[in-house]
């Protein structure tokens, strides 16, 4: 991986054009011609952050931080990380951020973290050819204006989500699914595997 000090003098020599050079340093264009300013002005060292090595302006006393964790810890404990933002506010009159109150909280272990949620569902990848999967499922709705009730039973191939059977049926039953797969065997040959959930 290239420096960005190494992308900028390839820039400078014309063996990369600058839009080329944004690209790989990862920065826009314009980003990259003030990096460039910066290299003319200043040498390697106008590429650093200028920030670096000073404290943040944002940066948090340390004596309010362990007062806020002290007043948590003391006053109340039973307090969910909200309600005891809110009467940090409103009562201690400290104005901080909700979500540095609930790092500070978290990092001190008075706040359990919330575990991540995986992926609702895992996406599966399709089969490769048709035939090797087909779906079927019934769908229990009023479909029409009237009070009854319809199952919609639809087969569909996995490979390419082709509707190869779909039925308005009275109910979702053993005769009804057993007839949906003889007319799509008799119409589209055998399939390797069936799902139905």
């Amino acid at each position: 991986m290239m420096k960005l000090q190494d992308v900028i003098l390839k820039a400078m020599a014309k063996s990369l054009t600058w839009i080329e050079a944004a690209e790989i340093a990862g920065m826009s264009v314009r980003n990259m011609q003030r990096m460039r300013r910066r290299y003319q002005e200043h040498g390697y060292n106008g590429l650093f952050d200028r920030r670096r090595g000073k404290n943040s302006y944002h940066r948090v006393p340390m004596e309010t931080a362990e007062g806020v964790l002290a007043l948590y810890r003391n006053k109340c404990p039973d307090f969910n990380v909200r309600h005891f933002h809110e009467k940090l506010r409103e009562v201690e009159g400290i104005r901080l951020s909700y979500s540095w109150v609930k790092q500070a909280l978290q990092g001190a272990g008075l706040v359990a973290r919330k575990k991540k949620r995986g992926p609702h569902r895992r996406r599966r990848p399709r089969r490769p050819l048709p035939g090797m999967l087909l779906h079927i499922d019934g769908s229990k709705h009023r479909w029409f204006q009237d009070d009854r009730y319809y199952d919609l039973l639809v087969i569909l191939d996995d490979a390419t989500s082709r509707i190869y059977y779909a039925q308005l049926v009275e109910e979702e039953s053993t005769r009804t699914v057993m007839t949906a797969l003889r007319e799509v065997i008799e119409r589209e040959g055998l399939f390797c595997a069936l799902y139905s959930d």
